[in-house]
């Protein structure tokens, strides 16, 4: 079942078009992996995918029940972000906020769920260090378990290998393909396709002139396609 298909959209912001006749769907348990150039529109998809932006044309709809809230999702983050001080329990914990509705504070299933989500990451141990204070590759397994607190099923990832060192990048990796085959549908940028190619199941790939949508299988045999202008979505079926 698609959890979420876009059709025919264009991207961008106020009149200026970053992409333009995007179609695409991701189903249950798939691991998609969003590669291409920097400006490509990658990141503008993603926030359009959860409602951030909206599409220019085009529609982007959601299957099976699911809304914008409740997609996990991992952004990239700023100088100014990796110094937040709070602690890592503190930040978990705000991944149910949209859960809380109007309630001012945390209910025991939603504390025990952040703390079921830490242990899944294997950072129990750091539930009162202040996030400041910690390595890049734990600061991202914290953000993987406060995206896991606002969701059960579907999980957008930005760059979540960016600026770790190979042997994290590699365990960041490695967790998001176990979530994957735990049942949780992967959205994913990433410039690290070597890293991912074995574990997706398809790929959407951005490039100067057109987009190409295709399964990670067909995308090990094919050869370099021609380009081919205006922009559009190829899907290799």
């Amino acid at each position: 079942m698609a959890l979420l298909s876009c059709k025919d959209v264009t991207l961008g912001y106020g009149s200026s078009k970053i992409t333009e006749h995007l179609s695409f769907q991701v189903n249950e348990n798939d691991y998609l992996c969003i590669v291409g150039e920097n400006g490509s529109g990658k990141s503008t998809l993603m926030k359009t995918c959860l409602g951030l932006l909206r599409p220019l044309s085009g529609s982007i709809v959601f299957g099976d029940g699911l809304k914008a809230t409740e997609i996990g999702y991992l952004p990239q983050q700023t100088a100014i972000q990796r110094d937040f001080p709070a602690s890592c329990q503190e930040i978990v914990l705000s991944g149910c906020l949209n859960q809380c509705g109007l309630r001012p504070f945390y209910s025991k299933e939603e504390k025990r769920r952040a703390a079921q989500n830490m242990e899944r990451m294997g950072i129990s141990h750091l539930s009162k260090r202040c996030y400041r204070e910690l390595s890049g590759g734990q600061q991202q397994r914290v953000l993987l378990a406060r995206a896991l607190c606002a969701t059960r099923k579907f999980l957008l990832l930005d760059e979540p290998a960016a600026g770790l060192d190979p042997n994290a990048a590699a365990q960041m990796h490695t967790l998001i393909q176990q979530l994957n085959k735990s049942g949780i549908t992967i959205m994913m940028i990433t410039h690290d396709i070597t890293g991912v190619i074995h574990h997706a199941t398809h790929i959407l790939h951005f490039d100067s002139q057109k987009i190409v949508w295709e399964t990670n299988a067909q995308r090990q045999k094919a050869a370099p396609a021609p380009c081919v202008c205006p922009r559009h979505t190829e899907v290799r079926s």
